[in-house]
């Protein structure tokens, strides 16, 4: 088992890896949780698969659970679903004893860790993540939130659970595209990290090799992410790196409108942030020719007729991320050296000079 451990400045936590990790879950939670009630929250698609083996699993172990599930998608980030989990809380007298276990993918873990950092000031929060894009990213580091029309994340908290439970072999039931879609995110990580990590990548060359490096892959992509998180909790300095392909990448999959997904999108973002860079004799010459090969052997896009729009700018100088008119854009001098650049979010344009059509 990998163990990796989150220290914060009022919280610690650590980050279990291991294959079959599922069947032993109710154990692990019960060494760190009294028994309680628990709500344990999963979309239509993980519900039927792993919801019911948990649920048994804890209230063995003395839990009252309580299980919920949503429609599966981004359009259930909301904080019309946020209001109904809420209202299902309060009906069934969840107090501040009570905790919430985040089962599934990326959008259960953001709507339901928003819900336990919301719900009476903040109940107790555990995330099993059973998608890879959640594996490698977002249940790490305390990001909650939903969306609110096509604005994503924008309403939301940091909040860390208390523990993270991580089960490659969930991947295994992914359909191609979301387990693809999760290995953009790696990408780019590996390519901030350098060394075994980016050179683990190498290997991957098809889809099903993802499966095989599995745990190598979600052990050097937590670490990365812990080691960020722990020097910048709250995104004011060293964590933008996290952001590295996503101020294209964001912009990209607004556009797309549903069409691409989240780390196909990161994919794209990132291979732009590197050419435009190595077009500037920022980054090294072969860096983008480099990442954008790994990318691509898995099958995710590497590029796209969006980039060409001049609303893609308009988004990105409007990102969330803006401050005071000035953006901070995230790039890689070389394999293993990121950097960051500050540049006036006017003269976005004449920066990052995407691709035209």
């Amino acid at each position: 088992m990998e163990k990796i451990t989150v220290s914060l400045a009022n919280q610690q936590y650590q980050v279990l890896i291991e294959p079959g990790l599922l069947k032993t879950a109710g154990e692990r939670i019960a060494k760190i949780w009294s028994a309680r009630k628990v709500a344990l929250i999963s979309d239509d698609n993980v519900a039927p698969l792993y919801q019911a083996d948990l649920a048994a699993q804890l209230t063995a172990h003395g839990f009252e659970v309580h299980c919920y599930d949503f429609p599966a998608g981004e359009a259930s980030k909301s904080l019309s679903q946020l209001q109904r989990l809420s209202e299902k809380l309060v009906a069934a007298n969840f107090n501040r004893d009570d905790a919430v276990i985040a089962l599934g993918g990326g959008v259960t873990g953001d709507l339901a860790g928003f819900l336990a950092a919301t719900y009476m000031r903040g109940i107790s929060l555990i995330q099993i993540p059973t998608s890879l894009l959640a594996q490698v990213d977002s249940s790490v580091g305390g990001k909650t939130a939903v969306d609110l029309g096509t604005t994503k994340n924008i309403v939301g908290a940091f909040y860390e659970p208390d523990l993270v439970l991580i089960d490659p072999e969930t991947l295994k039931t992914l359909p191609p595209r979301d387990l693809v879609e999760g290995y953009g995110e790696i990408v780019k990580a590996a390519a901030m990290v350098g060394g075994d990590f980016w050179q683990l990548t190498e290997q991957i060359d098809a889809p099903k090799a993802i499966l095989e490096h599995a745990l190598g892959l979600i052990k050097y992509s937590i670490q990365f992410k812990a080691e960020v998180v722990m020097s910048d909790e709250k995104e004011s300095g060293q964590r933008q790196l996290l952001n590295f392909g996503h101020t294209i990448g964001h912009a990209v999959e607004a556009l797309s409108a549903g069409e691409l997904r989240h780390g196909e999108a990161v994919s794209i973002g990132t291979v732009a942030i590197c050419q435009a860079f190595e077009n500037e004799g920022k980054t090294a010459p072969g860096i983008t020719q480099k990442v954008k090969e790994r990318l691509a052997a898995v099958g995710l896009p590497t590029t796209s007729p969006w980039l060409a729009s001049d609303k893609v700018l308009d988004l990105i100088k409007h990102d969330k991320k803006n401050h005071n008119g000035y953006l901070n854009l995230v790039y890689v001098k070389t394999i293993g050296a990121p950097a960051i650049l500050k540049a006036p979010a006017d003269q976005i344009a004449a920066v990052l000079q995407l691709p035209r059509y």
